[in-house]
C-alpha cells in the first residue's frame, strides 16, 4: 500500500495547487492588504498546508465492493390497501372520506 493516491503523484498535485492558491491569495494581499478576509485566506492556506502533510504516508482505501442490483417485484399491490393514505408531497388527501 502506498501513500496518498498510492504514489506521491496526487499529493505533489495537491501541493502545487495549494502554491498556485498562496501565490494569488499574495497578489490579493498586495493590492488589498493585510484586511481580514485576506488573512482568513491566509492562514486557510497554511491549514491546507498542514492537512496535505498529513497526508504523506496514510494508505489509500481499498475500494468498495459493487454493488448488486436487486430484483423489484413489479406485481401491482391491492388498491384498497391506499384507500385512506395521503398522497405526501403532493399536497395531501383531497377526497371525500369514506
Amino acid at each position: 500500500m502506498g501513500g496518498f493516491g498510492g504514489d506521491a503523484t496526487q499529493l505533489r498535485a495537491v501541493n502545487r495547487a495549494i502554491e498556485e492558491l498562496q501565490a494569488r491569495v499574495g497578489d490579493a494581499q498586495s493590492a488589498y492588504g493585510n484586511i481580514p478576509p485576506i488573512s482568513r485566506l491566509v492562514n486557510d492556506i497554511e491549514r491546507l498546508r498542514i492537512d496535505a502533510g498529513d497526508l504523506v504516508g496514510v494508505p489509500t482505501r481499498t475500494p468498495e465492493p459493487a454493488l448488486t442490483p436487486i430484483q423489484i417485484d413489479n406485481t401491482p399491490v391491492d388498491a384498497l390497501m391506499w384507500r385512506d393514505a395521503d398522497d405526501e408531497g403532493i399536497g395531501g388527501y383531497h377526497g371525500t372520506k369514506r
